[in-house]
């Protein structure tokens, strides 16, 4: 028992419930942003050669930037070569999609056929700082590396298709032809009517709206919203049959069991597929409609091909374009889709229509 007039020490007054609250919220204010910053960043890229990366298994030459490209020689030996060609790959693919150029074509005009991995893919460094002109100053360096000469011929597919508009802005006094074929458009390129890009805009799938407008206007999200489960994301990554026409249906099983499909994201899809649609679907400074012939003095062309019944790059922009730039030989194809190159005998026509002139195939 205390001692008369002894006192006893005050209790500690508890902590108030305001004060436990404000504690939680600046918690929560620290962590939530951290673990959405966390969220959106995609994981390094598994580098080829790297350790706990995919072994380097193709021919690979090195840029002066220290990055790799592999590379694919077909044809014939390029010290008997006639014709000198460039192949630029499109999406979700790799230097194993060339143009699928017959043997007895190559041996009879004399082609050599040079593809490469685009940065990200397979087995090519990728590239952070890829921009739409970095793409280009990479094949000039590739062929300068393998010593094709002071001109060789360009052929691009799809988002390689893209890519040749690139070429013709920065590298045009390096090339003795270009060959364009199903490219994606930009839909926010200068110079482009609104009812024209609207037109090509809403040929989409809905998600692929969304998809191409995160890429254009929030490409630090490409990653997350590709990736996450909640809703669906891009159409094109996902393979849906629903972009198919009847004739792709027909091609697309020589597309889409290729052998060597597992080696074409095995970086990480961040450095290929999400890279590419943040610098197709980017804030370009300039517009293939402010292009001007590169061959003036009829030394080369530059041949457009589109499929009519392209479900997965609408035909709007290719024929707008075709249109504003006369001097570009335009090939519209009434019964194909996106898959045209693929198809028996086209290879064989597209490259002889850009060696040899040919005259150019119209819409029936």
């Amino acid at each position: 028992m205390a001692a008369s007039g002894v006192k006893r020490p005050p209790r500690p007054a508890p902590a108030s419930s305001g004060g436990m609250v404000w504690k939680l919220i600046l918690a929560l204010a620290v962590f939530l942003p951290a673990l959405l910053y966390q969220q959106l960043q995609p994981p390094p890229p598994k580098i080829c050669g790297s350790p706990g990366g995919p072994p380097v298994t193709g021919t690979r030459t090195r840029l002066k930037d220290g990055r790799h490209l592999a590379y694919l020689e077909s044809g014939v030996p390029k010290d008997q070569a006639k014709y000198k060609i460039i192949f630029v790959h499109g999406f979700d693919s790799c230097r194993y999609d060339a143009l699928p150029i017959s043997p007895e074509l190559a041996q009879e005009l004399g082609i050599y056929q040079l593809s490469f991995d685009r940065p990200g893919y397979a087995e090519s460094d990728p590239n952070p700082a890829s921009t739409e002109k970095s793409i280009t100053l990479d094949v000039e360096e590739l062929a300068d590396n393998l010593q094709l000469g002071p001109k060789f011929y360009l052929m691009g597919f799809s988002m390689g298709g893209e890519i040749m508009w690139s070429c013709l802005k920065h590298i045009s006094h390096r090339l003795a032809g270009v060959a364009i074929l199903g490219p994606v458009g930009n839909y926010w390129w200068s110079g482009l009517p609104s009812n024209v890009s609207w037109h090509a805009w809403n040929q989409q799938l809905p998600q692929d709206k969304w998809a191409v407008w995160v890429s254009h206007h929030l490409p630090w999200l490409t990653y997350w919203w590709n990736s996450q489960k909640l809703f669906p994301a891009s159409s094109v990554i996902a393979y849906n049959p629903a972009l198919l026409s009847e004739e792709d249906k027909l091609i697309m099983p020589k597309f889409a069991f290729r052998t060597y499909m597992p080696q074409i994201r095995q970086q990480g899809e961040y450095g290929c597929l999400h890279r590419d649609m943040t610098v197709g679907f980017g804030k370009w400074s300039w517009s293939p409609l402010e292009l001007e012939d590169p061959f003036t003095g009829g030394e080369g062309k530059v041949h457009l091909w589109h499929g009519a019944e392209d479900l997965i790059v609408p035909i709007s922009l290719s024929r707008y374009l075709s249109e504003k730039l006369p001097w570009v030989v335009y090939h519209e194809l009434p019964k194909f889709g996106h898959m045209f190159p693929l198809a028996d005998g086209m290879a064989d026509t597209i490259v002889k229509s850009l060696l040899l002139g040919d005259q150019p195939l119209q819409a029936s």
